[in-house]
């Protein structure tokens, strides 16, 4: 399975202390609504997502934009009632993310690509992966 997808919209943190506050909720709505109708994982998987963000997430006390471990929260937490629904230990099913953030333009609007691949082995079953060491958290 290989799901590439645009989620349009202004992605936001898990723990918004700023701003906008009803922007989290606003941007899980959206990641559910394009999500809703997708395939779901039954197997680990790898992550690729590309966080699209516009220039007001970049203010001068925070010139490098908003916690990236932050984005993933909301997003992953939208996906376990979409697209992880199914499958075991939900988005702990995720093996291996790619994950970036840059500043939006009028050609590259505010959003995140999202791309999840499942992947055909299991690093559980691996004999060099000591047993527990994957679900840690």
């Amino acid at each position: 399975m290989d799901i590439n997808v645009f989620i349009p919209g202004e992605p936001y943190c898990q723990n918004k202390t700023r701003g906008n506050m009803q922007g989290g909720p606003i941007w899980s709505q959206a990641i559910l609504e394009v999500t809703r109708d997708l395939p779901r994982t039954t197997r680990p998987c790898k992550v690729e997502i590309t966080f699209i963000l516009p220039s007001n997430k970049y203010p001068t006390d925070c010139p490098y934009g908003p916690d990236l471990d932050n984005l993933l929260k909301r997003l992953f937490d939208a996906l376990n009632k979409t697209v992880f629904a199914d499958v075991a230990s939900k988005d702990g099913s995720v093996v291996e993310i790619t994950a970036s953030k840059r500043k939006a333009s009028d050609a590259d609007p505010p959003g995140a690509y999202l791309n999840i691949r499942e992947i055909k082995h299991n690093l559980a079953d691996n004999p060099k992966t000591k047993r527990g060491q994957l679900c840690q958290g």
